[in-house]
């Protein structure tokens, strides 16, 4: 006798975020956490995590020089590789946060139900958000800001980062000039537009 077995395969939807310094990717990662049940993968954590088994400073250019060390020793999509098997295993809906190189968004476009959302605004704007935000990597000047911003926009190492390139690669990407209703009004008309 003959048993058929249907299995109900859940549809997981993965969505990366990338943007500039300061731009809103942590205020779109909270809004889909909180309104859609996303779990949230996030890169600087993950490198926070790496940089205390390596016993060094928490601060930007760490987190810089560790993940390009994993890229190097690994593939430039190494860091959101393994946050998608988290989120694989687990199964839910997710959302990676930050995907800053051209062969992140390569890799994880191979899987089914994957967007990119991009996030920018005003440099000033951004500036200010990050001196208010006040975690340990945000005490640096205007003028740092805006160099570290200008060594991440446009590497040419697929090993470093390359937000500039992201961004063009993006499905969708919202401008932050405003305040928070109007970020959330717009990713609620993509949320929606998909959802359709």
């Amino acid at each position: 006798m003959c048993h058929l077995f249907f299995l109900n395969y859940v549809i997981m939807k993965i969505i990366g975020i990338t943007g500039t310094l300061g731009a809103g990717k942590g205020t779109i990662v909270d809004y889909l956490r909180e309104h859609y049940g996303y779990k949230h993968y996030s890169v600087r954590g993950y490198l926070i995590e790496e940089a205390n088994r390596r016993g060094m400073e928490l601060n930007r250019d760490t987190f810089v020089v560790v993940a390009n060390d994993l890229r190097a020793k690994h593939s430039p999509s190494y860091i959101t590789d393994q946050l998608y098997l988290q989120a694989a295993e687990n199964g839910e809906n997710a959302i990676i946060e930050s995907v800053r190189t051209p062969g992140e968004v390569e890799s994880l476009r191979q899987h089914d139900h994957f967007l990119l959302f991009g996030v920018d605004a005003d440099p000033k704007v951004r500036y200010e958000r990050i001196v208010g935000r006040g975690s340990e990597t945000d005490h640096i000047s205007y003028e740092t800001f805006i160099e570290n911003e200008e060594r991440e926009m446009s590497s040419t190492d697929p090993n470093h980062q390359n937000i500039g390139r992201c961004m063009q690669m993006a499905d969708y990407v919202f401008m932050n000039n405003g305040d928070f209703e109007d970020l959330y009004r717009q990713v609620e008309e993509v949320i929606q537009h998909l959802e359709a």
